[in-house]
């Protein structure tokens, strides 16, 4: 009988492509890894991984069980949920995948509210973009992924992961203080090409809808984080699009301007569908669609 710890460790080896980020994501060692793959491959009589270079691919056998292994797991998955709902007790361990706004705006709140109220659940959480995170909850590293998404830029939801909008952000133009902008009752997009820009970095999904909306607009900065954004505006550096949840107050010399059509991206909860009916993450969506509500309101 094959061991579903041991198809775990081939299944990650299979998502990530080596045995150190497989080790990383199971939180284990890499030899850990190692040697759960060689007790795999005594129950199966099969070579399933080899050497390729300093690391590990998988032979052809590896590549079938690694296929079945992926629906054995969802399947498991499927069956701790349901038994989890039949005994309605919110206990394990809840991993969620968020965004960086989220995890400063909406998480502590959620957080703290999961462990007062289910002292016996332990949650866990990693920031990642929402490519990222709808990837990690589609490999089952993940329960939860709370993801921004762009209409103009659109995720694409894998099979096997269900979703639901808890709210929508509103973006608005910052500008220094001085800008001739500033005074603006609100501007138009197509104005604000030739401007210099202070954008997230390439490969974020902000990012990406900034070049969607500004076809042919050269940032001259990539800066990650929306606070350091604002900072560099207020010296007078340039322009940014910054989303009302990532700027609860703005600094000195920064100037809020509306802007039309006004940019909105929606605020989303993905979950495996296998896992949906699991009291943990039903009681993590319900904490999280309360988060949303304060930070709204």
């Amino acid at each position: 009988m094959i061991d579903l710890g041991r198809l775990r460790a081939l299944h990650a080896v299979a998502s990530y492509g080596t045995v150190l980020a497989a080790a990383d994501a199971l939180h284990c060692t890499p030899s850990a890894v190692s040697q759960q793959l060689g007790k795999l491959e005594r129950e199966t009589g099969a070579t399933l991984v080899e050497k390729a270079g300093r690391g590990l691919r998988l032979t052809e056998a590896g590549r079938v069980l690694a296929d079945h292994a992926e629906r054995v797991l969802a399947t498991v998955d499927e069956a701790e949920a349901a038994l989890a709902a039949h005994r309605d007790t919110v206990v394990g361990r809840l991993t969620v995948a968020a965004f960086a706004t989220a995890c400063r705006s909406l998480l502590p709140y959620a957080l703290h509210r999961l462990a007062t109220d289910h002292p016996h659940l332990t949650t866990g959480l990693v920031e990642v973009n929402p490519h990222e995170g709808l990837e990690t909850l589609r490999r089952g590293h993940v329960d939860l992924a709370v993801l921004d998404d762009w209409p103009e830029v659109s995720l694409r939801y894998p099979p096997g992961v269900a979703h639901e909008e808890i709210g929508r952000d509103v973006a608005d133009l910052v500008v220094p203080s001085g800008h001739r902008l500033a005074s603006e009752p609100s501007v138009r997009l197509s104005r604000l090409r030739d401007e210099t820009w202070i954008a997230a970095k390439a490969g974020d999904i902000c990012h990406e809808w900034l070049l969607r909306v500004l076809p042919g607009v050269r940032p001259g900065f990539h800066v990650g984080e929306f606070e350091t954004q604002l900072t560099l505006v207020a010296a007078g550096l340039g322009i940014a699009m910054v989303p009302r949840l990532a700027r609860p107050a703005l600094p000195q010399g920064v100037t809020a301007v509306p802007v039309r059509p006004e940019p909105t991206r929606r605020i989303v909860l993905a979950w495996r569908s296998a896992s949906g009916t699991r009291p943990a993450l039903t009681a993590a969506r319900a904490v999280l669609r309360q988060a949303w509500d304060r930070q709204a309101a």
